[in-house]
């Protein structure tokens, strides 16, 4: 199962929105002010059809051009994928558009969600997430991921958040506790994986486990690396295959080793893995 989590926009773009738009940040929208709505309410990336759109018609010349063609999913000039709201903005500065018809125009906050990395049999009362901080630069303008960097740096310890349970009834182990099964969980998909095997060792299940995992650099992204070496060192982890795809001259990604041990991937799926 998964977690949704409700998140907020990161509090500089809020405040680089507004400014790039112009308006107070107490600007009344509905029963709440801009800069509420632009914080939980509206989603600042990537820039919606219909903001192009409310561009190209406060506008002209050749601006309005380019942001027709925008609107209409073109890329005239080739950085359509990196436009975020602020960018949009950015793109054709010095417009006055109207606050309201600006929120308008935006896609709504949807929340985010993440799949449980925890069993309750282990931790009851308590549920983890498997969650890699996403943070990227953009013509020397840093971008951040909505909900990983609310986790990482903006929620503190004792915080009340709006969540909800989303149940996955097609994902999920065997009921059969003595089938092998098999584990793909490359960078945070081990998340429920990791559920996998807690619930498995915790319900004593004596199907064997092969958990294949991979990312960038065995020295800071081998997630629960100690939990899993022990898990591979007490046999409950039958077998653990690794996959980094930065250590070596060559990149070798979770397939490749799929590739090589393929025969005996084969022969597990034939005992009913």
């Amino acid at each position: 199962d998964s977690v949704g989590i409700f998140s907020a926009n990161e509090p500089a773009l809020v405040e680089g929105v507004i400014e790039a738009l112009g308006a107070p940040p107490n600007f009344p929208i509905g029963d709440r002010t801009l800069k509420d709505v632009l914080t939980d309410g509206v989603s600042l990336s990537p820039a919606p059809d219909m903001l192009f759109q409310l561009i190209s018609y406060v506008t002209g010349g050749e601006r309005k051009a380019k942001a027709r063609a925008l609107a209409e999913g073109k890329d005239p000039d080739g950085d359509a994928a990196t436009l975020d709201v602020l960018a949009a903005l950015h793109k054709f500065p010095g417009l006055r558009i109207d606050p309201e018809a600006f929120i308008e125009c935006l896609d709504v906050l949807q929340p985010r969600v993440y799949s449980i990395s925890s069993s309750l049999k282990t931790s009851p009362g308590r549920v983890t997430l498997t969650v890699d901080v996403v943070r990227y630069e953009v013509d020397k303008r840093m971008r951040y991921g909505v909900c990983s960097t609310f986790l990482g740096n903006r929620v503190s310890q004792g915080e009340r958040l709006r969540v909800y349970v989303q149940t996955a009834p097609g994902f999920a182990m065997p009921e059969a506790q003595g089938k092998p099964v098999i584990m793909i969980g490359p960078g945070t998909g081990i998340a429920p994986f990791r559920a996998f095997l807690h619930e498995r060792q915790a319900i004593k299940a004596p199907g064997r486990n092969w958990l294949f995992f991979g990312h960038q650099r065995s020295d800071h992204d081998f997630f629960y690396e100690e939990e899993l070496t022990a898990m591979r060192a007490a046999g409950h982890l039958t077998r653990l295959t690794l996959a980094w795809s930065r250590d070596g001259k060559e990149k070798i990604y979770v397939q490749h080793r799929m590739r090589e041990v393929g025969r005996d991937i084969w022969a597990w799926l034939n005992d009913g893995a």
